[in-house]
């Protein structure tokens, strides 16, 4: 099905609790882990806007061009309440950070397609071990809050749409499985250690930077050099895309609601969309035809996504605020600047 609009879940900002993290997060230290990647460069520069000082940690690993992380932190450099640690998570030592109030644990090895085959140990060290590490770091430092950055890919194929938090999750990715793994770990550390854990699960996120490999990034990159746009499988496969800038709001606010511990969320959104429906909306943009190329479905790609968002309504008063039109067109725009 070609979903240009199929519903927008109930999502509007006219409704629900309204946010207070603007007055709960200013003055907060913050850890932002993956902060030169594409979610925790925007995630550290709202916090700095608000007020916050941030340590940004990432390992720069190579999966790829070290320039674009480069480009995402220049700019934070220059604000005086952001310092970046070159770490790996995994060789973390007691008082590597001190006296930090909220984590953002944004830091993964990405890409469902490269997580098969001998690239596995890099999803367990990356998503799994090094999430351990940072629960135990958590366990004696006592922050407020700690966010986990979960996917979407720990639900799979899981027959039924939207997609609840209480479905039993079927990851049809090693990544998926590392990301679910690390999900169970931040219950484990709440449960026995009382760790304030509240993991996020994001709906294919999308926006201004994202990385290279990613679709959205690939197609506009195409549909202006006039190349061909690759796509897997028959574009009828439907997603859930979330702009960058409501995955940002959802984490301020999960940081600052004050039962979310323990909890895990949907994020959303709140439209679904095929992939072809997308190359449309993309050629108006463009203002001419991309050409296409469907190869077949790659291993761990889910035919559907939709995120049922009631909840992290109801408990973080979490509406997005970007429609995939308008947030399309600022990423697209951001590429021909």
């Amino acid at each position: 099905m070609n979903l240009n609009s199929c519903g927008n879940n109930g999502n509007s900002k006219k409704n629900g609790p309204k946010p207070d993290f603007e007055s709960r997060l200013p003055g907060k230290h913050c850890l932002v882990t993956g902060a030169a990647g594409f979610v925790g460069s925007h995630l550290a520069k709202r916090l700095l806007e608000l007020g916050c000082r941030v340590t940004g940690i990432d390992c720069f690993t190579d999966y790829y061009d070290r320039s674009i992380k480069d480009n995402n932190t220049a700019p934070l450099l220059k604000e005086p309440g952001f310092a970046l640690l070159r770490r790996d998570l995994v060789e973390i030592e007691d008082g590597w950070v001190k006296d930090v109030d909220l984590v953002f644990h944004q830091s993964a090895q990405a890409g469902v397609r490269a997580s098969w085959g001998e690239e596995f140990s890099h999803y367990t060290r990356h998503n799994v071990l090094a999430t351990q590490r940072l629960l135990e770091w958590a366990r004696q430092s006592k922050p407020e809050r700690f966010v986990y950055a979960s996917s979407s890919s720990v639900y799979g194929d899981t027959g039924k749409l939207p997609m609840q938090e209480e479905d039993l999750p079927r990851p049809m990715s090693p990544y998926g499985v590392t990301k679910l793994a690390a999900e169970h770990l931040c219950n484990l550390y709440h449960q026995n250690f009382a760790v304030p854990a509240v993991s996020l699960r994001y709906f294919t996120v999308y926006g201004p930077g994202q990385r290279p490999d990613m679709a959205f990034h690939r197609f506009i990159k195409a549909a202006i050099e006039g190349r061909e746009v690759l796509i897997y499988g028959t574009g009828e496969q439907t997603r859930d895309f979330t702009f960058v800038e409501d995955i940002v709001e959802a984490n301020l606010l999960a940081a600052a609601a004050p039962n979310a511990s323990g909890r895990v969320y949907n994020i959303g959104g709140g439209s679904r969309i095929s992939v072809n429906g997308v190359l449309a909306l993309l050629e108006k943009l463009a203002g001419k035809q991309v050409q296409v190329k469907y190869e077949p479905v790659q291993a761990g790609d889910p035919p559907h996504t939709f995120a049922d968002t009631s909840r992290a309504k109801k408990e973080l008063g979490f509406f997005p605020s970007t429609s995939l039109e308008e947030g399309l067109k600022l990423m697209y725009e951001s590429f021909t600047r």
